[in-house]
């Protein structure tokens, strides 16, 4: 009688408060919680606030307009060309390096890890002067190529300078990132697919770029993804015409005294970087479902 009694009673609700460990929790992630409704809720809300509103407060999509239209619209093209070049060279030069590294023994890949890494811990400002040192009239590059036809050679303030520049910038990421999915490649499908006969060619191509893929496609959007918002080497290496949304924002801020025009600029970059996150993600996702199902 007392059992039917007991499972018959309602159930009662739980308070959300009531264990010593959720309060705890809620107590150590307060503070992140407030640290990012501050300094990234906020400033993102009233920036998309600030993109909505003329001078005198009220509500217009003109700001958007101007930034998808003439020399707005062209600085974002122009921001989405170089991010893409800078992207794929980086994807090239990262993928031989860290093609290379992996084949090291552990000791000397640690060591050229290091090497590559390092670079990436010194100023971007710092790095940028050494590439106008090392490009301009009088730099190494055109001083060691004084006798070919046509030197010196132009390599700053162009398009090809700002490439040139950004690419060495997101180097790092791009080997980092591929060198640890080639380390997670297991060796032995390689092994085993010389064993029967397979060339070198075959195993690469059916194999091996299989596999990284999802990194290669990873490393490629990541470069991409921060290229688009890059300032500092556009700005110092690039001429008028590779201005950069970076730079335009800037200059709407700094020069023209345009926060609501900047505003829509920065809300646009953002959607940007949010749509090739979730790439990212989608494609992280596809490679770790692969990589599950080949294993079982």
């Amino acid at each position: 009688m007392a059992a039917t009694l007991t499972a018959g009673a309602p159930a009662r609700p739980r308070k959300l408060l009531a264990s010593r460990r959720t309060r705890v929790g809620i107590l150590y992630a307060l503070p992140v919680v407030v640290y990012l409704l501050v300094l990234f809720v906020y400033p993102i809300f009233s920036t998309l606030l600030l993109s909505l509103q003329n001078a005198d407060g009220s509500f217009t999509l003109h700001w958007y307009a101007d930034a998808l239209t003439g020399v707005n619209l062209s600085v974002l093209f122009t921001t989405l060309r170089i991010s893409a070049e800078t992207a794929l060279l980086s994807l090239v030069f990262g993928f031989v390096l860290a093609q290379a590294i992996c084949r090291l023994k552990p000791l000397l890949a640690g060591l050229a890890m290091l090497v590559v890494v390092v670079p990436h811990f010194v100023s971007a400002l710092v790095r940028t002067y050494g590439w106008i040192i090392m490009l301009g009239d009088k730099g190494l590059v055109n001083e060691s190529l004084a006798w070919a036809p046509g030197a010196p050679f132009r390599l700053l303030y162009n398009e090809l300078g700002v490439v040139i520049g950004t690419t060495s910038m997101m180097l790092p990421y791009t080997v980092l990132l591929l060198y640890g999915v080639m380390r997670g490649v297991d060796r032995r499908l390689l092994a085993a697919a010389s064993s029967m006969g397979a060339k070198r060619v075959t195993i690469f191509r059916r194999i091996y770029l299989p596999l990284v893929a999802p990194g290669l496609a990873s490393a490629g959007l990541l470069s991409f993804i921060l290229s688009l918002g890059y300032y500092i080497t556009p700005a110092l290496m690039g001429g008028p015409n590779q201005t950069m949304i970076a730079t335009l924002i800037n200059q709407q801020v700094t020069k023209e005294n345009q926060w609501n025009g900047a505003a829509a600029q920065g809300v646009i970059l953002l959607v940007l970087t949010l749509a090739g996150l979730l790439l990212v993600k989608a494609v992280t996702s596809l490679g770790a479902s692969r990589k599950k199902r080949s294993a079982s």
